[in-house]
């Protein structure tokens, strides 16, 4: 049976879609709807049922994932194991980060990567969801967490301050802020949903601040009100925008923790490890997250 078939049916069984899943194991449409059907006429029977949209595992479906399991398991480790022996300085690695980071610094600090080592292609993979770092969905993964996985080796690169962030035009109209004394007189862009539990965002929400009347359950969204002067926005400082003015550090809010992580089979990949530590090196030394 094929190990290819194997991974395509387990990627639909977690997402439930065809081209979810295209997009989960970085194949094509056509590849995943190929390796499915070839696997349905090889056993003999249907897979998955098509529930509204969703593909829905049949009991055939079912005792085939419990099967696959160990499977999966097993190819893996072969996977990394193997893999884990390359000590050459090329090759591709597979890197997850986040978008505020994407977006800001990461264009810069992987251009001065692909300078120092040519013969490594990196892919940048954008999503603020945890990968399986275990069938090498990624090699590397960019995380806020105040704790890693225990299933992934790495290091804690740097703390993330939490500020306040105005529009310009904003603060000429309304006034300086300049600290927390200052954010009583503001409107702060409110939080919703899951982002209003942030341990961030707990002090303030509680101590009377004045909020405006739209809700946001999203950061992104929310520097994008504060840019349009709908009020003024806690933020990260990975956030940060050129539209919105820094006005303070918010102390009260417990800084974020940025780790650099891999699975503890890959650590000495001679490409991993030097992405790894070019990037923590970048971060450390970058005067853009320097305390102010």
């Amino acid at each position: 049976m094929d190990w290819n078939a194997i991974k395509v049916f387990r990627a639909v069984c977690e997402t439930g879609s065809l081209v979810r899943a295209a997009e989960h194991i970085g194949v094509s449409h056509a590849t995943v709807f190929r390796h499915m059907s070839a696997l349905e006429d090889q056993i003999g029977t249907r897979l998955f049922d098509r529930v509204k949209g969703r593909y829905v595992l049949t009991d055939a479906g079912a005792e085939m994932l419990e099967i696959s399991g160990g499977i999966s398991r097993s190819f893996e480790e072969i996977d990394r194991r193997i893999a884990g022996r390359d000590e050459s300085a090329e090759g591709t690695v597979r890197l997850t980060a986040p978008r505020s980071f994407s977006d800001t610094v990461l264009e810069r600090y992987l251009a001065e990567f692909a300078q120092a080592h040519p013969k490594i292609m990196i892919e940048l993979l954008v999503s603020n969801q945890e990968m399986n770092m275990s069938n090498r969905s990624a090699d590397v993964a960019l995380r806020v967490a105040h704790a890693p996985p225990d299933h992934l080796w790495g290091r804690r690169i740097l703390n993330i301050d939490w500020a306040v962030y105005a529009a310009p035009s904003y603060l000429e109209a309304h006034g300086p802020l300049a600290d927390e004394k200052d954010l009583t007189r503001h409107r702060l862009v409110a939080p919703a949903g899951m982002l209003a539990h942030h341990q961030a965002y707990g002090g303030i929400l509680s101590g009377g601040q004045p909020l405006t009347t739209i809700r946001c359950d999203d950061l992104t969204t929310i520097a994008s009100l504060a840019a349009g002067g709908h009020g003024v926005a806690l933020l990260p400082d990975d956030m940060r925008r050129p539209d919105l003015t820094r006005c303070f550090t918010f102390s009260s809010a417990p800084p974020n923790c940025l780790w650099i992580l891999t699975h503890p089979d890959l650590r000495a990949v001679r490409r991993i490890s030097l992405l790894m530590g070019f990037l923590s090196n970048s971060f450390r030394h970058d005067p853009v997250w320097k305390r102010s």
